[in-house]
């Protein structure tokens, strides 16, 4: 099978590329350009009409948009690799209880914060928007500490790909300060997703330091 991932350095495809290299899939990468807007050209439109990124193209035929759902994806079509929990489990609820936390709850906000004047009726309001969105965002980042159960993993278990998607978030909003002191347990999550062999060279790739 052949995967094409449409994505960019340091956006919502990191989480893709990881768990692909944690399968050890061939993929090949298709780039975009955020600072250029690339993603908001016509070419990609008609990938991907919401125009974001990722997208995943499998065998050439089937697109899948949305990393939740690219993620449930691959592990659906790669159970060995270990990616969830078996199905059915408690683990695995877990696992997708704060994947989708993450997914709802906090990866919207990083549109606000980039964008705010997507959606500040009054221009003279954009930076209160993304100071708001800011606060948010640090709020729910704290639940997320405070339900972390393993070391350095968010289960007792070990490794999932939920660790792998709350990684690539937190390093988004412009909290390189804030982060180390407030959510230490999420800093060595990332620190150890970042690690791990197969992932070591993605995040390289995409992020200069854990």
């Amino acid at each position: 099978m052949t995967y094409f991932l449409y994505g960019a350095r340091g956006s919502g495809s990191c989480a893709i590329e990881c768990a692909l290299a944690e399968i050890g899939a061939h993929y090949e990468l298709r780039k975009l350009s955020l600072r250029n807007d690339e993603q908001r050209g016509t070419e990609y439109e008609a990938i991907n009409p919401q125009r974001k990124v990722p997208a995943l193209v499998i065998d050439q035929d089937q697109l899948l948009t949305e990393s939740v759902a690219i993620l449930l994806t691959l592990d659906e079509r790669h159970p060995d690799a270990g990616l969830l929990p078996p199905k059915g489990t408690a683990q695995r609820a877990h696992a997708l209880r704060w994947l989708l936390f993450a997914a709802t709850e906090i990866y919207p906000i990083v549109e606000i914060n980039d964008y705010p004047e997507r959606f500040a009726t009054d221009p003279a309001r954009t930076e209160a928007m993304r100071e708001r969105a800011r606060e948010i965002w640090r709020t729910r980042w704290l639940v997320v500490e405070a339900n972390i159960a393993g070391d350095p993993y968010l289960s007792r278990e070990g490794f999932t790909l939920t660790d792998i998607y709350l990684a690539v978030v937190s390093r988004w909003a412009q909290q390189n300060a804030w982060r180390p002191t407030h959510i230490p347990k999420v800093e060595r999550l990332t620190a150890a997703v970042a690690a791990r062999p197969a992932i070591v060279p993605v995040w390289a790739r995409h992020f200069r330091t854990p």
